[in-house]
């Protein structure tokens, strides 16, 4: 479809989106999205023709492959597997660096304008340091947010483990990102910890605009039983899909819980096996802003139109005319 013709479509979807019914536009951060679901990081490459795929497709909003500051080849294939009951992935945050990565944000923020899908850059470095650095860097593309990437097992020089899973070094991280970014600042967090809520609680008090929960589960290890070797080029890997999602429904429960009781504004986005409306809307239940959609993207970019269509009839049935008005139902009635 030509780039003109899908202006003119999503024009008209706007327009009949913002009749008559349940309105599904949110605010993340001052960030308005037309619909909750964001695509995940680290699932579709950036280019003009992904882009205009994904705002036919009717996503919310986009999230960027993670970059670094320097060029990173990955790990060789096999680095995505179908398991069965989700993917178990060992990617190597493979990506072309953050020069380029600046100059793919500015042409998307271009061609989405029309469109009103916001952008959110997603950034990962070796160092506390270094996450500034790429801050600032990936500043000048003007993204609507920037996602800041503490959950893989990247290893700072001095603390020697996994950023998200200390919560003096995810604070320390935060504010290092927050004094050189221009836009809101999620952070997305591990599941692999003790506790997710207190380092929710601490990215918070330390400037956090917005929190991404979860990133994968793992690592994991799946066996071709004919040689006995890893399905992965690498051996292990993260694993995500519908059989992460009850915990990461139960992580972003603990951390909306824990950031209401301590009074704190801090908005989070949702995500971790959401393959269906009631998926998202499970999400949306225990507190979420935004619905992240990852692993399901691999079966078809309609997730996002199914997704947003089953919110709509979700809310016409119980007579929701925003969001808004079903997020967080449930956190008065779970233990």
């Amino acid at each position: 479809m030509a780039v003109a013709q899908l202006h003119a479509d999503v024009h008209t979807n706007a327009v009949t989106a913002a009749g008559s019914g349940p309105q599904l536009a949110v605010t993340l951060c001052g960030v308005r999205f037309p619909n909750p679901t964001v695509l995940a990081s680290g699932i579709l490459g950036l280019s003009e023709q992904v882009f205009a795929r994904l705002a036919q497709a009717g996503v919310g909003g986009i999230t960027t492959k993670s970059c670094s500051l320097k060029p990173r080849a990955g790990w060789p294939n096999p680095t995505i597997v179908n398991w069965g009951e989700g993917l178990i992935n060992a990617i190597g945050l493979s990506n072309p660096g953050v020069e380029v990565m600046v100059e793919e944000i500015r042409a998307a923020k271009k061609l989405l304008a029309p469109y009103g899908v916001p952008i959110v850059a997603s950034i990962f470095a070796n160092t506390i340091y270094d996450f500034g650095v790429l801050a600032r860097y990936v500043s000048e593309a003007e993204p609507d947010l920037i996602e800041v990437n503490i959950s893989c097992p990247n290893l700072d020089a001095q603390h020697e483990e996994m950023f998200s899973s200390n919560a003096y070094v995810s604070a320390q991280v935060t504010r290092v990102v927050k004094r050189n970014a221009n836009c809101p600042v999620v952070m997305k967090l591990s599941p692999n910890v003790e506790d997710i809520a207190a380092i929710a609680i601490s990215v918070a008090n330390a400037g956090a605009d917005a929190i991404c929960a979860i990133n994968s589960l793992g690592p994991g290890l799946v066996l071709d039983i004919e040689t006995a070797r890893p399905v992965l080029a690498n051996g292990t890997g993260g694993v995500s899909g519908p059989a992460i999602r009850p915990i990461a429904v139960r992580c972003v429960r603990d951390i909306c819980q824990a950031l209401r009781n301590a009074g704190l504004k801090t908005q989070v986005i949702g995500t971790g096996g959401v393959t269906t409306a009631r998926d998202a809307i499970e999400m949306i239940l225990v507190g979420a802003t935004c619905v992240g959609i990852g692993s399901a993207v691999y079966r078809g970019l309609g997730v996002f139109s199914e997704v947003t269509s089953g919110l709509v009839d979700y809310m016409t049935r119980h007579d929701y005319e925003g969001v808004e008005q079903f997020r967080g139902r449930a956190l008065d009635r779970i233990k």
